[in-house]
Parts: C-alpha cells; sequence; structure tokens
C-alpha cells in the first residue's frame, strides 16, 4: 500500500481513550487541545479504513482471478479488481487532502470587523454594501448573523461595522476576506464622471474560549458610558454603553447594542478577547506560514487582495490573479464563487508543498 497510517490509529485510539478518563474535565484547556487532535485525525482514519478495506477486496478479486476458471465469477472478479483500483486511487487522493495541515479555527463562529478607510464618504458606502453581501452570503451559506456595533459618519454610512456569524465552519467560508479592499467608481457625487479609488479594511475574528486568552482583569480598564444610538428614548438617561480597553496593547472596545450594562460588558468581553486572539494569531503565523494575511493595517491604496472595478464590471482578487465578472450578483449572492476559488488555490498550494512527503 501506498499509505501506511497504522501509526495515525493508533494515536486516534489513544485519545479517545485519554478522552473517556473523568479527571480530563477538571483541565478545560487540555480538554480542548485534545479533542482538537483527535477531530483532525478522525477523517484521515475514517479514509485509511475504507482504503485498507479497499486493498482487501482487490487482494480478493485478484486471487479469484488467478485461481478462478468459471468464467462468470472470473468476470465478477474483474470488475471487483476494476472497482477497487478505481477506489484505491480515489481514496489516495482524498487521504492526501485530510492529512494537509488544518487551521484549528475553521469551526469556529467569527467577529467581522469592518473600517472605511482611504476614500472618505466612497469608502464608508462601500463597507455598507460589503457587509450587507457578507450578510447575504451568511444567510445563504444558512449562517445566523447578528451587528454588535456599528458607528456612522455625518452622511450616513458606516465607518466601522463589527458583526457576528454564527454556525459550524463560519471561519473557514470567511478567513480568506482578512485585509484591504479596493473599490473604483465613479461615486453618485462626481460631477465630472472622474473614477475614484477607495479602500476599506476587513477583520475576520474566531470567537474564542476564556482558556484561549489570557486575559487578566488587572490589565483591563473599562468604563460605563451612555449610549449614542438614536431613535431610543432612554439611550442618553443611563450609562449603559461599555468602554474596555486592553491596557497591555491599547486595544479598545465599545459595545452599546443592549440596553443592558450587564450583556454589553459580555458583548465586549467576547469581542476583546477574539481580538487578542488575532494579534497572538498573527504573530504565530508570521512564523509558520508566509502566506497568511495580517490583521494589521494602514488601509492604504497600495495593499489589498481584492479590487472591485465597477466601471469594467469585474472584481479581481490579487492573491490568486483570478477576475470575476457581474458585481451586482457577486455583492447579492455569489460571492461563494471568489471563496470557493480561495479555497481551492489554497488546497492546491498546500498539496504541492506536501507533495515532496514521502507518503
Amino acid at each position: 500500500m501506498k499509505f501506511n497510517l497504522d501509526n495515525l490509529v493508533i494515536e486516534y485510539n489513544n485519545l479517545q481513550e485519554e478522552l473517556s478518563k473523568p479527571e480530563i474535565f477538571k483541565d478545560q484547556k487540555k480538554l480542548k487541545e485534545l479533542s482538537f487532535k483527535k477531530k483532525q485525525l478522525e477523517e484521515s482514519v475514517e479514509l485509511y479504513t475504507e482504503y485498507k478495506n479497499a486493498y482487501k477486496s482487490l487482494d480478493e478479486a485478484t486471487e479469484m482471478l488467478y485461481n478462478e476458471k468459471d468464467e462468470e465469477l472470473r468476470e465478477l472478479a474483474k470488475m471487483q479488481k476494476d472497482e477497487s483500483e478505481s477506489m484505491i486511487l480515489e481514496l489516495e487522493e482524498k487521504i492526501k487532502i485530510s492529512l494537509l495541515p488544518k487551521d484549528k479555527d475553521d469551526d469556529k463562529n467569527i467577529i467581522v470587523e469592518l473600517r472605511a478607510a482611504a476614500g472618505w464618504d466612497e469608502a464608508s458606502l462601500f463597507a455598507a454594501e460589503l457587509a450587507k453581501s457578507y450578510m447575504i452570503f451568511a444567510e445563504n451559506e444558512w449562517f445566523k448573523t447578528e451587528v454588535s456595533e456599528e458607528s456612522i459618519n455625518e452622511t450616513g454610512w458606516i465607518k466601522e461595522m463589527i458583526f457576528e456569524v454564527r454556525w459550524e465552519w463560519a471561519y473557514s467560508k470567511f478567513k480568506y476576506e482578512s485585509w484591504v479592499h479596493r473599490v473604483q467608481r465613479i461615486p453618485e457625487t462626481e460631477s465630472k464622471w472622474r473614477v475614484h479609488t477607495s479602500t476599506i479594511t476587513v477583520a475576520i475574528m474566531p470567537e474564542v474560549d476564556e482558556v484561549d486568552v489570557d486575559m487578566r482583569e488587572e490589565d483591563l480598564e473599562i468604563k460605563a458610558t451612555r449610549a449614542s444610538w438614536a431613535g431610543w428614548q432612554h439611550v442618553n438617561k443611563t450609562d449603559s454603553a461599555i468602554h474596555m480597553t486592553h491596557i497591555p496593547t491599547w486595544i479598545s472596545v465599545f459595545c452599546q447594542e443592549w440596553r443592558s450594562q450587564h450583556k454589553n460588558k459580555e458583548k465586549a468581553y467576547q469581542i476583546l478577547r477574539a481580538k487578542l486572539y488575532a494579534v497572538e494569531e498573527e504573530k504565530r503565523a508570521k512564523e509558520l506560514w508566509e502566506h497568511r494575511l495580517s490583521q494589521v493595517w494602514s488601509g492604504d491604496r497600495s495593499e489589498k487582495i481584492r479590487t472591485y472595478n465597477f466601471p469594467q464590471d469585474r472584481v479581481t482578487d490579487h492573491r490568486i490573479w483570478q477576475s470575476f465578472s457581474w458585481i451586482p450578483q457577486i455583492m447579492m449572492w455569489k460571492l461563494w464563487h471568489i471563496i470557493e476559488a480561495l479555497a481551492l488555490a489554497d488546497e492546491q498550494a498546500k498539496l504541492e508543498a506536501a507533495s515532496k512527503i514521502n507518503w
């Protein structure tokens, strides 16, 4: 056999045994680590079981062809041999993919943060449009979305927006969206029909538990302030909004989504943990994976992963140098074309990097 993953099966069985011990539940961090390792191995172990069964079927068919004299039985054996060989080739490719490094955050909920960068009002308008596009895509994928924070400029468009996407594998779908997005189009206020270039920044942060981030209370500055959203009669009467700052990094969060100060505080903790986790993951990513995108950027027009060129009806992703047409459809529901192309390119790059491995 090309693959011999018996050691992988032994490791998987050992993890199952370890996770069945009652004392493991006393250490939540270790429980989470072992559960993640087991989950990573699960698909490979299942495929390897099928792979060995396919080889067993191939051996049986080969033996029958060698010993059997009856032509009908020989024909059945030949069919079984062909099917087994085809299945083995298919399973080999699946096993290769299953053994590729996996992102430990792929199955997590996410927090999405969009900010208008270069381009003033046009950037704010596009930030609102892209946020809507993400939400439509999320709903089509059966995810649930909820806006956590929204900051509006004088013209009514978004300066900053934070929303959550919940359901399994949310991060795996959105993780390629982090970085700077550039838009080129003629603004409605442009009298000379000149094309303007604007940018917005997007950060995709996996939702994390307390055990994932070391966030001490003494490192936090928490202030209760009055909410400022229009439309609520009570907003300027109670200190329900929460402004939370992590002093060592000066990363801050402002939450006023709920009328309850307690709920806003819990939400601020959640978003701040995600931001701190994203910063730490970025440090590790720079050491391990050169292709991973940073979560910290300036928003300069030269830094971009994607350009939305409206006059030419073209969206270009600069990481894979692939262009897509029909911008209105992309912004409404066909974003998945781009996301699937990025996921495929990432998988192919990993396969090429792993091609030198002696399987």
